[in-house]
């Protein structure tokens, strides 16, 4: 008999997702618990396995669509023909429970989704989001563009949609804010020519999955952010001779010590003293929210884009210690293996490429932290100490704020401090807890 498996409620909020990519096709023979698809939400991308072995008997949604949860994802056959039993539909307004950190991962990394064969509200129209307004009408809209409609004083209700399967996008509702309350749409056919307007050979790609997560999330920081830069030269020449006297006791207990773990530190030190940077706006209540605690994320690039990883605690962290941890996490995105606490839950972000440094950049925000750090290449280079040209290790470091939470007399202070303690490595370890 057919078996209908609905998108899950995977939780959180999340009331679609992406299909990034299916892992088999019509006509297929599937295993039990055999990964079917790969799905993208707000939240996370996650790897959903068959709930029974059987043939796959029809697709519902394609890669690049978006399946509200509770909608038919896909129709499976089931091997021997026994009637499947599903559950009955959970009463109005239950929900599945959310999945626990380690099920579900973030970013670039997958793991496997919860089952529901019919989850809250699967009736055959799906799961729909209620705008709560006037008009009180049932919208499908993810929750960013619900917030945008708030923060715009647009009634989602009066909003046409353009988004596949009748959702309301974040154009949508600013068309609408933007038109005086009248949307503008301009349907347009897709281009499918190989060949430009002059006839140069072209390739497209469907903008979907992570690339359209970090499009997304890039967008948001800037538009939303008030960014500043500011850019202080460091003196690495002390420091890069403390790594080299620690690498070999560094070796004896298994680690790798580069610089990183020196920043980080530096920047733990330079966050205590400016709290302003380790923050965030609550844009619901309008509340600034200090963070008594220290999570750094480090932006690295992963096979599927950027990432950013958390290290935890980073204060009570030793430098050999912090060194084991971002070479973890590291690894974990380079492996598609880090776990969803992996990827989340940072309070002020690091953005470095290592030797591919470069001289200056102006990072952007991790939204909706206040500041980023960007670290360039060491470099050697003349530098006048005491009245001479010397050769000294220099290297730039670069940090973007927002300047609705903090002025640029807290951003260039603080930068100024972390230039301290990295130029005097004495200071920073007796700064340590």
């Amino acid at each position: 008999m057919a078996f209908d498996f609905y998108m899950p409620d995977i939780g959180e909020g999340v009331v679609e997702g992406e299909i990034v990519g299916w892992k088999v096709k019509e006509g297929e023979t599937v295993k039990l618990d055999q990964v079917l698809v790969e799905v993208m939400t707000d939240k996370a991308t996650v790897e959903l396995p068959s709930p029974r072995a059987g043939v796959i008997k029809k697709i519902n949604f394609k890669d690049g669509a978006i399946c509200p949860v509770g909608k038919v994802l896909v129709v499976i056959e089931e091997a021997g023909g026994a009637q499947a039993s599903a559950p009955p539909p959970p009463p109005p307004h239950a929900h599945a429970p959310a999945p626990s950190s380690s099920a579900l991962s973030h970013a670039s990394s997958h793991t496997h989704a919860p089952i529901a064969a019919r989850p809250a509200a699967a009736t055959g129209q799906g799961i729909q989001v209620v705008d709560a307004t006037q008009s009180r009408e049932r919208v499908l809209a993810t929750p960013a563009t619900r917030k945008l409609a708030r923060q715009l004083g647009v009634e989602l209700g009066r909003v046409p949609a353009t988004g596949k399967h009748g959702r309301v996008t974040t154009d949508d509702v600013k068309r609408f804010d933007g038109n005086g309350g009248t949307a503008i749409v301009k349907h347009q056919a897709p281009v499918a020519s190989a060949k430009s307007a002059l006839g140069y050979a072209e390739e497209r790609v469907p903008l979907r999955g992570m690339r359209k997560k970090i499009a997304e999330a890039m967008a948001r920081s800037v538009h939303t952010a008030a960014h500043f830069t500011y850019v202080e030269e460091i003196d690495m020449t002390e420091l890069v001779a403390v790594r080299e006297r620690a690498k070999a006791r560094a070796a004896e207990r298994g680690v790798k010590l580069n610089y990183l773990p020196f920043i980080v530190k530096a920047i733990v030190s330079g966050l205590k003293k400016f709290p302003a940077l380790n923050a965030s706006l609550d844009e619901a209540t309008q509340e600034i929210v200090l963070k008594k605690y220290y999570n750094i994320g480090i932006a690295a690039q992963g096979p599927n884009g950027l990432v950013v990883s958390t290290v935890r605690d980073a204060d009570l962290r030793s430098i050999f210690d912090l060194s084991r941890e971002i070479d973890r996490l590291g690894e974990a995105v380079r492996t598609n293996t880090a776990t969803r606490d992996d990827l989340t839950g940072s309070t002020f972000t690091v953005s470095s490429l290592g030797k591919l440094g470069g001289v200056l950049a102006t990072p952007i925000i991790n939204f909706p932290e206040v500041a980023i750090v960007g670290v360039h290449k060491i470099e050697e280079k003349p530098a006048v100490r005491g009245g001479q040209i010397v050769i000294r290790q220099l290297m730039n470091l670069s940090i973007s704020v927002d300047h609705r939470l903090a002025d640029g007399w807290d951003g260039a202070m603080f930068l100024q401090e972390v230039k301290g303690l990295l130029e005097d490595p004495t200071t920073m370890f007796m700064e340590m807890v």
